[in-house]
């Protein structure tokens, strides 16, 4: 299989003043156009992204699409209301329009543009493929139909076997009238297995799935695709012996890696700073107070070379950070971004991001973990006489205003007696957020982030994400379950 090279960031300015004609002129222009009502500040969101994706389904290419896409967003602050206008034409014309539709949230004098930019030096933390990804389906084709026949080896009780494939390269540009200007090329893939066991009446089911900031070449390189449908398969075939999930109040332990999802959810949204700001956060006004166990420190890494949250520079242009959020048990901060880091005095943590040009930027999440401790992973499991050992999730729900939520577990087990036992079917925790993390009172020193294969929806909006932990014992939860 030939695979293309891949080199170091290159010059991104030079795509869009290259392919669509854009010139710093230009950005002046639209820049003055969107201020001519007044307002505080503007931007301009420049985005081209190609895309390719491939589903097999009972060994069967059911899908397959490559395409792309380019616009403009542009967006006008003007105290604590947004103006936002995009095009998918990069027209001068149309720009201009864009420009002027947005400027009407404002209302006041036209304000002076600031002549000339300054370009802001991001990050260099994935490779992009030269001349971006090459369009040969036939590698990426292999690559799920690989999947498709270890799954199947896996078990004879594995019935029905879905894998699909996806890929796209994003390309960015910004301009803001405070001067910032910034630019980007982002990587990303992912593989997805999913099946389905069947054995007399009884169905279950598995997944799996790896992905981050990277093309075709080093996903091969460190992602086996029969190593995430053999994972599937194990998920679907474990099901199929286990017994229901006790149901009450016991000590649980969280795995490493993926269950990091329940502190991304029941925790990581509650610290974005639009919440806060609004007041509708669990930890609004909470900034220096305990909100945790002592044990638990939390952050926030857009850094993290070839992640799947990480980037160079967010969707504002600001170069992504390592933020604390809680350390020792003590909230530090939120994550803002340019608007609300004005609005309420604090620095930009460089967390703006958008699903794509026809959405404004909002504070996110981008890879969020707790840190290791001290603890070893069988110390923690010997600690618990009875309990629930859960080691990976499915589907969930938060509240934001309270911190409630609700998390199924797609993989968990009995302890009894410090031992892992019989696998259990249907468990779910519940419980709140601020208040859950007051009960870890083991973290194992096993760190680990996932797999690649996270995706955080906020307002309607998708954004890829990373989450993160290390086996963590907590001293009480409610568990949800039909058992005893």
């Amino acid at each position: 299989m030939s695979l293309p090279v891949t080199s170091p960031q290159p010059s991104h300015r030079r795509y869009f003043f290259e392919k669509f004609g854009i010139t710093e002129r230009l950005l002046e222009r639209c820049l003055g156009e969107a201020l001519s009502a007044g307002g505080d500040y503007a931007d301009l969101y420049f985005e081209s992204v190609t895309s390719t994706s491939l589903g097999v389904d009972e060994q069967i290419v059911k899908s397959a699409s490559q395409g792309t896409s380019a616009g403009c967003g542009i967006r006008v602050l003007s105290g604590e209301r947004t103006g936002y206008a995009y095009t998918d034409n990069l027209s001068p014309e149309r720009l201009l329009h864009a420009a002027r539709t947005a400027a009407m949230i404002a209302s006041g004098p036209a304000k002076q543009l600031v002549q000339g930019f300054t370009e802001t030096e991001g990050a260099d933390l994935y490779p992009v493929p030269l001349g971006g990804f090459d369009l040969d389906l036939a590698a990426r084709l292999e690559l799920i139909l690989r999947a498709d026949r270890a799954a199947r080896a896996y078990d004879s009780r594995i019935v029905q076997v879905r894998s699909s494939y996806s890929e796209e390269l994003r390309r960015i540009l910004i301009a803001a009238s405070d001067g910032a200007f910034a630019s980007d090329t982002q990587p990303l893939c992912r593989l997805n297995v999913f099946v389905i066991a069947k054995d007399g009446p009884t169905t279950t089911k598995g997944s799996s799935g790896a992905g981050g900031r990277a093309g075709l070449e080093q996903f091969v390189g460190s992602k086996s695709p029969e190593h995430l449908a053999q994972e599937a398969a194990r998920g679907a075939i474990l099901q199929l012996g286990a017994v229901a999930a006790p149901a009450g109040e016991m000590q649980v332990v969280l795995g490493p890696g993926w269950p990091g999802v329940l502190l991304h959810e029941a925790v990581g949204h509650g610290l974005e700073a639009d919440f806060n700001r609004k007041g509708t956060s669990a930890f609004t006004g909470l900034i220096g107070r305990t909100v945790a166990s002592t044990k638990v420190t939390v952050v926030d890494n857009g850094t993290m070379a070839g992640r799947r949250g990480s980037l160079n520079v967010d969707d504002e242009g600001s170069p992504t950070q390592e933020t604390v959020l809680i350390e020792n048990g003590i909230l530090k901060g939120y994550l803002t971004d340019k608007l609300s880091a004005r609005l309420t005095g604090t620095a930009n943590t460089g967390s703006g991001r958008r699903e794509s040009y026809h959405c404004i930027p909002m504070p996110r999440m981008t890879n969020t973990y707790m840190l290791a401790g001290d603890d070893a992973p069988e110390d923690i499991l010997r600690s618990v006489k009875r309990g629930l050992y859960a080691v990976n999730f499915g589907g969930g729900q938060v509240d934001i205003t309270n911190g409630k939520f609700v998390f199924s577990a797609s993989e968990a087990y009995l302890i009894e007696d410090g031992k892992i036992t019989a696998p259990v079917k249907d468990a779910t925790l519940i419980g709140n957020g601020p208040e859950a993390l007051k009960y870890v009172s083991m973290v194992g020193n096993d760190l680990k982030l996932d797999e690649g294969i996270g995706t955080c929806g906020k307002d309607g909006q998708s954004v890829p994400v990373g989450v993160g932990m290390p086996t963590i014992k907590l001293d009480k939860m409610t568990v949800g379950g039909t058992g005893r």
